[in-house]
């Protein structure tokens, strides 16, 4: 049975949120200051879960979703709502993370990095799927809430060109010999080249061998193959192909890069985090600095430009040998890289790094709270940029610098990295 609700604000998801009876409702579809008819799909013994049936009361700040599949399709969440009010809602999320785990307050909110809102995705994994009652195959994102893949033929968040290819791609696994064994393409676009690495579970045969070339000349895409993990990824057509790279113009840099390899999905928005990254930070020439968690080199390499003596510390072997040709390509001796597991710090094994005074630190979404509990107390670096994917551990990781190691939250303000979904990209900077 529908009921009407008043939606009294947004949730961290981007779902509204209504009461029924004292009980909070997520409702998806719906946004602060509307009254919607809602149709209550899962019941919890805190919670209930429902979707918008109508909108009998409007936000000022609605909009209307480009995507024809948004509703469906679970790769965005908030196409709804205006994209001024989406960067607006991350950045409330970021505060009160920071206010509510962390019990900390930035001195200065610093202004929204914004970006293309369309378009703007050059990496993306689509799934794939043979459904011969959607007559073939299906590549796409997951449907909401599904493990099915969403029936799309185009998708506006993607660039304009690997939107073009989904209706081609499904034309041509269906007629492969090994469509049902193929589960993902991974999607990578550089500045020269569009890479698809098609995950296999079972080979070509040599019919369908000629037929991906065929595709790939037609589409002037570069087919990659893999077979296991991603260390198995090869180019497979053509042989020889423009390098895949992006660039950091204000640093002149090229950053060349593998398919598989973590680059950010938005080239734009890291264009621009960085440039602020490097204003925060204000390397001078004569610093020691380290770059936390450095992948590939994409604040290290700026870093080293300044004529500071930086220090990329990574996890993967893969990604520092990476990052060190692309220090060698660039010319820049100053940058030096080790492979360590940052979540493992301790005091001691800091304390071997030696001294910086600087810290930069971009840790994956589980944070750094090794680093950050393993600062020492004195002789510490002076000011920390710390970049992150996640608001709730940086609020943690946050509580632990300024309430246990004495620094400052100087600024914090958030990058809109994904447009239409909730994801909270976002920046902050310490000082002792």
């Amino acid at each position: 049975m529908n009921q009407t609700v008043d939606i009294l604000s947004l949730d961290h998801e981007g779902h509204g949120v209504a009461r029924i009876d004292g009980k909070v409702t997520f409702v998806d579809g719906a946004l602060a200051g509307e009254r919607a008819e809602i149709a209550i799909y899962r019941k919890h013994a805190k919670y209930n879960s429902a979707n918008a049936v109508a909108i009998l009361k409007s936000s000022a700040q609605r909009a209307e979703p480009r995507c024809r599949y948004f509703g469906r399709c679970g790769g965005c969440s908030m196409q709804h709502l205006e994209p001024s009010a989406q960067v607006a809602a991350k950045q409330r999320v970021l505060e009160e993370n920071l206010a509510r785990i962390g019990k900390v307050r930035p001195d200065v909110v610093l202004r929204a990095l914004h970006g293309p809102t369309w378009g703007y995705r050059h990496r993306s994994r689509l799934s794939v799927r043979r459904v011969d009652k959607k007559g073939g195959v299906l590549v796409g994102f997951h449907e909401k809430r599904s493990s099915f893949i969403a029936d799309m033929a185009s998708c506006e968040v993607l660039t304009p060109d690997v939107s073009a290819l989904i209706q081609p791609l499904r034309e041509l696994i269906t007629e492969l010999s090994n469509s049902d064994r193929i589960p993902q393409i991974e999607i990578a676009v550089g500045e020269h080249i569009t890479v698809l690495v098609f995950r296999l579970l079972e080979p070509w045969t040599d019919d369908d061998a000629a037929r991906v070339r065929a595709f790939a000349d037609t589409h002037r895409v570069q087919i990659w193959e893999q077979r296991k993990g991603p260390d198995t990824a090869r180019p497979f057509w053509p042989d020889i192909a423009p390098e895949l790279s992006y660039s950091l113009p204000e640093f002149g840099l090229a950053m060349p890069f593998k398919p598989t390899e973590f680059t950010q999905v938005n080239t734009a928005i890291n264009r621009a985090l960085v440039s602020r990254a490097l204003r925060l930070l204000d390397p001078q020439p004569g610093e020691r600095i380290a770059d936390l968690f450095c992948g590939l080199g994409n604040f290290t390499l700026p870093i080293a430009t300044r004529g500071a003596e930086v220090l990329g510390i990574e996890g993967s072997a893969e990604l520092v040998d990476r990052a060190r040709a692309n220090a060698l390509r660039n010319h820049l001796p100053h940058a030096h890289f080790v492979v360590d597991n940052l979540f493992e710090m301790t005091p001691e094994k800091f304390a071997t790094l030696g001294h910086f005074d600087k810290l930069l630190i971009d840790p994956p979404r589980s944070g750094a709270i090794e680093v950050v509990k393993s600062l020492p107390d004195s002789g510490a670096p002076q000011r920390i940029v710390y970049v992150s994917c996640d608001p709730a551990t940086l609020a943690r990781d946050a509580e632990v610098l300024v309430h246990v190691k004495g620094y400052r939250l100087v600024a914090a303000g958030v990058a809109n990295m994904f447009p239409h979904t909730a994801h909270v990209e976002s920046i902050a900077l310490f000082e002792r």
